[in-house]
């Protein structure tokens, strides 16, 4: 393990400095890829790649590494203004992943780790059972296309190449210097901002940040890795409701939940044109 060099992209990211500092700690030789340089956990290197698309040169940046974790991408755009937001997906996380891929085979990286997103499954499992590796991909949106196009792809190149290839979707991700969604969330309970979600009795997927990292990790090295794919979570289910309740608690802010119905949420976001943002309540 000590004498693996890793090469992360993605490596100023939420889940990248985790991964980083993990890493660093367990004996191994850390190079973090982002677009501009900046600072990363003591003792990982940085090296700059300014594109990630099809054209991109990772020669310099896979050199003497053994393995690559693929976190950069692009992700999703809540006012997306991009002519047509599916292309732009594609450009990043197929036709930049899959050039990626292609450099590191040829660099003769032994195991390309891919985060991918449970998007690729769907976005709900009722009424059938849990998601599982198995199901046919099913995406609803453009970032999920993009997820299982370039899966589909690294598969191909594993089978030209003899490149391992591991597939890791996680679910919403939570921990320390959460952004997005979770972040919004964090400062409505702080403001004591009253929220309509008190009737929200879905069952989400979620895990957290060491969790993800741990997977990771063992993906890196573990022979039964090779050319699977992980599906991953904390391994409880809790509602939009819950999670706000629980959060609010851990916050010390009491989560002040009104109770309306899922039903007239949905109509509502239909009106304004957010149907997509209900459907991931």
């Amino acid at each position: 393990m000590s004498q693996q060099r890793v090469l992360i992209t993605g490596a100023n990211g939420f889940v990248g400095r985790a991964l980083c500092a993990e890493m660093l700690t367990r004996g191994m030789t850390v190079r973090g890829m982002t677009r501009s340089p900046c600072d990363l956990p003591v003792g990982a290197e940085n090296v700059v790649v300014d594109s990630i698309g099809k054209s991109a040169d990772w020669l310099g940046a896979l050199a003497d590494c053994d393995v690559v974790v693929h976190l950069a991408a692009r992700v999703h755009v809540m006012a997306d203004t991009a002519v047509d937001p599916l292309e732009e997906f594609r450009r990043v996380n197929v036709q930049g992943t899959l050039n990626l891929a292609r450099h590191a085979a040829a660099a003769g990286i032994r195991r390309f780790v891919f985060v991918s997103s449970i998007k690729v499954n769907g976005e709900a499992t009722q009424p059938r059972p849990q998601f599982t590796a198995d199901d046919a991909p099913a995406p609803l949106d453009a970032y999920g296309v993009s997820k299982m196009e370039a899966e589909q792809g690294l598969r191909e190149i594993a089978l030209q190449t003899g490149m391992e290839v591991v597939i890791i979707r996680p679910p919403l991700v939570y921990g320390p210097g959460v952004k997005a969604n979770f972040a919004a969330m964090m400062r409505w309970l702080q403001r004591g901002v009253p929220l309509p979600l008190g009737a929200i009795h879905n069952q989400r997927s979620l895990v957290a940040l060491g969790n993800l990292v741990d997977l990771m990790v063992t993906c890196l090295t573990h022979p039964a890795a090779a050319n699977q794919t992980f599906l991953v979570s904390d391994g409880e289910d809790v509602s939009t409701t819950e999670l706000l309740r629980r959060m609010g608690r851990a916050m010390s802010r009491p989560a002040r939940l009104v109770p309306v119905p899922a039903s007239w949420l949905q109509l509502a976001a239909a009106i304004v044109g957010k149907r997509d943002v209900a459907q991931r309540l």
